[in-house]
């Protein structure tokens, strides 16, 4: 099977990359063919970047490069501002290309909220209507689309998780970060930007000091050049001028993969006070280095947690403050949520795992003729 994928794509910084590299490394592990068509920027074995964010002719560029590789089936990777203005609108005439050549589509949609604003039902209702399969990564997500759309279309949807990798935690992290001995560490890390509320837990960090004296605060984030600079200045003036402010330590510069990993590994739990979220990548690394995780009570998060014990879950910041003391005072509950994570990772979410539904959901659109002789796929 020849899969062809639209994404942005590493060396490019983008959580959507990321995904796209580790999702087509897991289909190459199952003997799939496949090749990325990418933004300008994007690189690696059979990545062919043709076409930028802005280009008024994407959808013919980027239809134009996939077709010359002859793809079974097309999968592209959906998230506003990728696919050009108007909120990424030239994604709908892409998709219908390939449809019009016969080409079945797959389109994984990254951000789905429970409450649609209209420039979103819009885009999604001229998605679902073209693509053959729809691919999002919670049940919420699904159901929210139910309360909105004809069955007709709905029952294209296909919810798959995000995966996550199997990982060991980094030996020494706190060390090789020059962070302090014998600290626990509460680590927020990620993109600074105003849905993150990171700020919500530098204020309420002096409390968890009064109450656990041997914590520090890491945070561990850069703005994506130059978006959200407003928010990065206010962050560092709410630090500049907290109480706790000797306890709070900043990690600045390129984090790339490995040195992401290490900051994970020296975290001994990991706050995640978002605001807004549908899913999180960050979320499903946290879970595969079995680190206990704190997380708001927003849709995608408190789906993936709360019922199964992997993390704690809170609705307010007095819970916040509660929760967070919680984990790093409580040894058994740490290592009870640490458990049920990497058991989670290893027995749902795991890239292996996530590759084979994507490979099952291709072949439920692959054409196969109507013989009454025998059909064999092959790889």
């Amino acid at each position: 099977m020849r899969v062809g994928f639209i994404s942005t794509y590493p060396p490019i910084e983008c959580g959507i990359a990321t995904y796209t590299q580790y999702l087509t490394e897991a289909l190459r592990e199952k003997r799939t063919d496949v090749y990325i068509v990418s933004h300008m920027g994007g690189a690696g074995p059979q990545v062919f970047p043709c076409f930028d964010y802005e280009d008024g002719d994407l959808a013919d560029k980027a239809f134009s490069m996939m077709t010359r590789f002859t793809p079974d089936v097309v999968h592209i990777q959906h998230e506003f501002g990728l696919f050009g203005k108007n909120k990424g609108v030239a994604v709908i005439p892409l998709i219908v290309q390939f449809r019009l050549a016969g080409i079945p589509v797959v389109t994984t949609l990254h951000t789905v909220y429970p409450e649609m604003p209209e420039a979103h039902r819009i885009l999604y209702q001229a998605i679902l209507s073209n693509s053959t399969r729809v691919i999002v990564h919670e049940h919420y997500q699904e159901k929210a689309f139910q309360s909105i759309f004809d069955k007709t279309l709905t029952d294209k949807i296909r919810v798959i998780p995000h995966g996550s990798r199997e990982l060991q935690i980094v030996p020494n992290a706190k060390r090789q970060l020059n962070l302090p001995k014998g600290k626990k560490i509460i680590l927020l890390v990620g993109y600074l930007r105003p849905s993150k509320n990171f700020e919500l837990v530098v204020d309420i960090f002096p409390e968890i000091l009064k109450q656990c004296p041997d914590a520090i605060l890491v945070i561990a984030g850069k703005t994506r050049g130059r978006e959200h600079l407003d928010y990065r200045k206010m962050l560092f003036d709410r630090i500049e001028r907290s109480t706790a402010k000797d306890s709070i330590y900043l990690i600045r510069g390129q984090i790339p993969q490995n040195v992401f990993d290490t900051i994970i590994s020296a975290a001994d739990t990991i706050v995640l006070p978002y605001k807004m979220n549908s899913q999180s990548g960050i979320l499903a690394h946290c879970l595969a280095f079995g680190k206990p995780v704190v997380t708001s009570n927003c849709g995608a998060m408190q789906e993936i947690l709360f019922e199964s014990e992997r993390g704690l879950v809170y609705s307010n910041p007095a819970e916040c403050i509660e929760k967070i003391v919680k984990v790093l005072s409580d040894e058994r509950l740490s290592q009870n949520l640490s458990n049920n994570a990497r058991t989670y990772v290893q027995n749902e979410i795991s890239w292996s795992r996530i590759a084979q539904l994507h490979l099952d959901t291709y072949k439920e659109v692959m054409e196969v003729p109507n013989f009454s002789s025998h059909v064999i796929l092959v790889d």
